[in-house]
């Protein structure tokens, strides 16, 4: 999967949630997105395109703040 904007991804199917995570190194939980479009983005050439396109901006999210113990 390589990409020049997505590092990672996985999905949830039990709580139709994608966490995604850039690589700039931010995460994000995206919510409520159905099955089909997170297969979709797993199926892309462009998962940054796909993502573009079909789940920023359209679905719920919240970022995950990790906290690195000193």
């Amino acid at each position: 999967m390589p990409s020049t904007a997505i590092a990672r991804f996985d999905y949830d199917a039990a709580q139709h949630r994608l966490d995604v995570q850039f690589v700039s190194g931010k995460r994000y939980s995206y919510h409520d997105v159905p099955a089909e479009i997170a297969e979709g983005m797993r199926a892309a050439t462009s998962k940054g395109g796909y993502f573009n396109r079909r789940i920023r901006d359209r679905y719920r999210f919240t970022r995950q703040c990790w906290i690195t113990p000193p």
